[in-house]
């Protein structure tokens, strides 16, 4: 929706910049930025330690303080709360009553306002406590922000250092300020006052324990304007919500075109997945389209690489390659074989760097570290009218909470691959059916309505494997399996035992749990339960 701004009251010629406030937690280029103001003749206000570092620079600053009458108070919550201030910032220069009121009570204009807030979120994310945590929410601040924004016919307001430099051209430019110049900085204003609020927020409810608070509110600092969306007729931008877990909004890029929408989405899908083995040895996760198309485990991450290759040789073309190790030179030279979108790892040696170098089209990218896949979040999906929240999908089943139901129990390499293909599945849009395989995926079924057509479709990715590898008999002989939510009946439990699956791990529930665990003992199959299921839309 477009908004025909009023300009009426706004000047038409730039606003000359005669006197700035100025206080700030961020002190990134504050110095030299100031001192390009006050050789610009505009007259400097400040406060506590902002005016102490402009000093020690040689510049000469106002305490705010003089211009109020009262010193700063109550260990620094009470110092810019006062018409003194907000007269500066909110009086209309084009009205006679506020011009009036301005010279009555010696209040003089502000024409620009320079204020960054305290590290409310970086606080909370070192893991401050509750006390902590509060004395970090700014109030003046934002009181100022809000004002300034609020009457920027007159005033610009500045909430970031990456404005410092913008503000300094459009002053060489105009002389002062454009009214269209000081509408994008109160825009830059509103969105900063509300992602803090949001911030704050989100965190006091989580503090105190309110799942579904009376309003939610979410927020980002945009961290990349895209070509398109999931289309090319689609707008789209990529936004960081401040948590710095690792993955592709933390990571580094070190060479290829710049990211696309879908391209952070299918990385980031990627990067969750191998982070669930962790510590698990070396793991390999190729995504195609938000789906694994094969996951594998290996003495090193090139076998691992080959091993999840092998599920899908068809599909990893123009996949994202996600590995939770180091990714190495022998590594990389087999996933520069093929056309390869992405490839993130926690990080990559210069071998590695050297290899992709000569691959323009692919983008390397680096994090640092691996996600936690135990630390849970808030998810949030947009509807008509509305938004869903819920938190992210944490799996907490362990060995002990397996309960096994059929005749024939799992035996201890069954069980490791039952659980390898847990953790996938839960990685794959239901309908999801995973065949593991000695640690390696060897046939997803993904994304459909039928839990038995998902069924049918692992076992004929599984099919394509040995056709394409020369093999005897389909991988699926003597593999298990994985569903990520219960078999309504026995159907399925029947295909999977066509198809060569020895043992099952599934969450139960169904109505049919009796047929369908009765068809496992009929077929000679192990069957355990989870009590939990892991639906993916």
């Amino acid at each position: 929706m477009s908004i025909t701004a009023p300009v009426s009251s706004a000047p038409t010629e730039a606003v000359r910049l005669r006197r700035a406030l100025i206080s700030v937690s961020d002190k990134t280029g504050l110095l030299e930025f100031s001192r390009a103001l006050h050789d610009r003749g505009v007259e400097l206000l400040s406060t506590g330690g902002t005016a102490k570092a402009l000093r020690e620079a040689g510049l000469p600053v106002r305490d705010v303080a003089e211009v109020t009458g009262f010193p700063e108070m109550m260990d620094g919550r009470v110092k810019t709360l006062h018409p003194a201030v907000h007269g500066g910032l909110l009086a209309l220069r084009d009205n006679a009553d506020h011009v009036s009121a301005m010279e009555a009570h010696g209040i003089g204009g502000i024409d620009l306002l320079v204020v960054n807030l305290y590290p409310f979120e970086e606080t909370v994310a070192r893991g401050a406590d509750y006390a902590t945590a509060v004395e970090n929410v700014d109030i003046g601040g934002p009181a100022m922000i809000r004002a300034a924004a609020k009457n920027h016919a007159f005033v610009a307001v500045v909430t970031d250092p990456a404005d410092y430099a913008p503000l300094l051209a459009e002053i060489e430019a105009t002389g002062g300020t454009s009214y269209p110049f000081r509408q994008r900085l109160a825009l830059t204003a509103y969105a900063r006052t509300a992602a803090y609020d949001s911030a704050v927020s989100t965190w006091l409810a989580a503090a105190i324990g309110e799942d579904a608070p009376r309003h939610r509110a979410m927020a980002g600092k945009l961290a990349q304007t895209l070509r398109y969306g999931e289309n090319p007729h689609q707008k789209a931008a990529f936004y960081l919500d401040g948590s710095g877990r690792p993955g592709v909004a933390t990571a580094k890029q070190w060479q290829g075109k710049e990211l696309s929408y879908n391209n952070i989405n299918d990385t980031d899908a990627a990067f969750e997945l191998v982070a669930e083995f962790a510590g698990q040895g070396p793991a390999v996760a190729i995504i195609k389209h938000a789906n694994p198309c094969g996951v594998g485990k290996g003495a090193t991450l090139k076998e691992a690489y080959l091993r999840a290759y092998d599920c899908d040789r068809t599909s990893a073309f123009g996949g994202i390659v996600a590995l939770n190790g180091t990714l190495d030179g022998e590594t990389a030279e087999e996933i520069a074989r093929i056309f390869t979108e992405v490839v993130i790892a926690p990080e990559a040696t210069e071998e590695a760097k050297a290899v992709f170098a000569a691959r323009k089209n692919l983008r390397l990218l680096t994090t640092g570290a691996l996600p936690q896949a135990g630390q849970g979040f808030l998810s949030f999906r947009q509807v008509s009218g509305g938004f869903l929240v819920q938190d992210s999908d944490v799996d907490g089943v362990t060995p002990a909470d397996l309960r096994v139901v059929t005749r024939r129990a799992p035996s201890a390499a069954e069980l490791e691959d039952l659980f390898f293909a847990w953790k996938v599945a839960k990685h794959v849009k239901s309908n999801a059916i995973v065949y593991v395989k000695d640690g390696a995926t060897v046939g997803i079924g993904a994304g459909q309505m039928s839990r038995v057509d998902s069924t049918m479709i692992g076992a004929r990715k599984a099919g394509e494997i040995a056709q394409a590898l020369g093999l005897a008999e389909s991988p699926a002989v003597g593999s298990v399996a994985a569903s990520d939510a219960f078999f309504p009946f026995p159907d399925g439990i029947e295909v999977l035992a066509a198809n060569g699956v020895r043992a099952i791990i599934q969450p139960g529930g169904s109505l049919k749990d009796a047929d369908v665990i009765e068809a496992a003992d009929r077929l000679g199959l192990a069957m355990v339960l989870t009590g939990q299921r892991h639906f993916r839309h």
